[in-house]
């Protein structure tokens, strides 16, 4: 298959493409998911392979990965930490729609945790370079024709990276307030909520 060329396997472990024709099974339904993602939290050595696969962006099996992924990261985000650089690298391919949405909502995950009052390895090892990279992706998502599931996981973390860097709020605020008559009602309630908190920002 000429999407693993150039993959480093160990041969002690599951290979890629082993895992690949895994997780072609996993279906929409949350057991299914949930299935798969016990295994790389069960196996970390997987998650690597979780990644190679998530960036396989033309191959639809790469939609799968997404979600398996997002549940991975949702129960335990910083399995994602040695593969911030890679993650953050990547993350402008992600263009399918069942992709960008589980995409999305880990970068989610990651500003929480960054933005979070506590300190945590996310907050100590996200390199502003890396930030960057998923704000990017996030205004990009934010700009093209994307579900409104992606849209409102992406404007909570553009928020949160906000609350640290005035411009992207300013942004933000503008595209929400241009695109704002042009969406669904989902949208606008997020949409509405995100511009309250901007301006009580703005105020202290």
């Amino acid at each position: 298959m000429n999407n693993f060329r150039g993959l480093k396997i160990d041969k002690n472990i599951m290979t890629v493409e082993e895992f690949y024709e895994e997780l072609s099974h996993v279906n929409a339904s949350r057991e299914s998911r949930l299935k798969y993602a016990n295994k790389v939290l069960d196996d970390r050595s997987l998650f690597p392979s979780l990644l190679d696969i998530l960036f396989m962006a033309d191959d639809k099996v790469s939609c799968r990965a997404a979600w398996v992924f997002e549940f991975v990261c949702t129960q335990h985000i910083y399995h994602i930490i040695p593969h911030l650089e890679l993650f953050t690298k990547n993350l402008k391919k992600i263009h399918f729609d069942s992709a960008v949405r589980p995409v999305a909502k880990v970068c989610q995950l990651i500003a929480n945790t960054y933005c979070g009052k506590k300190p945590n390895p996310i907050k100590k090892l996200l390199t502003h370079q890396q930030q960057q990279r998923i704000v990017e992706a996030a205004f990009d998502w934010m700009i093209s024709d994307q579900k409104v599931a992606a849209k409102v996981y992406t404007m909570e973390t553009l928020y949160l990276f906000g609350t640290c860097n005035y411009w992207i709020h300013e942004e933000l605020a503008q595209i929400i307030e241009q695109d704002f008559y042009n969406q669904s009602a989902g949208y606008k309630a997020r949409a509405k909520h995100i511009l309250k908190r901007i301006k009580a920002k703005n105020k202290k």
